[in-house]
């Protein structure tokens, strides 16, 4: 599955369309690699999404065939960490 429908069906990222963005601008890494929006994610990646106020790190569990339950979703993934960064950031706002 790419990691841009990944992380909108996770909820992680509400868009796809927000999530495809922050792929383009470097937000996203897998395995410590950029992302693009079209990386094939699978079961035991680890994922980095880095807000410039926030940092979270988790683990793929599992990758849904479709649409996923809002209940569902948290269990597609485990937190690794998740970091509150310097409030530095004004005026963004986190997808």
């Amino acid at each position: 599955m790419r990691i841009d429908l990944f992380l909108k069906r996770s909820r992680i990222i509400k868009q796809r369309d927000i999530a495809k963005k922050a792929c383009d601008r470097g937000m996203v890494s897998i395995s410590g690699r950029p992302a693009k929006p079209g990386h094939q994610v699978g079961a035991k990646d680890i994922v980095v999404v880095e807000w410039p106020n926030r940092r979270l790190e988790f683990e793929v569990l599992d990758v849904p065939a479709g649409n996923v339950s809002k209940d569902r979703a948290q269990s597609l993934y485990v937190v690794l960490s998740d970091e509150q960064l310097s409030d530095d950031a004004s005026g963004f706002e986190e997808p």
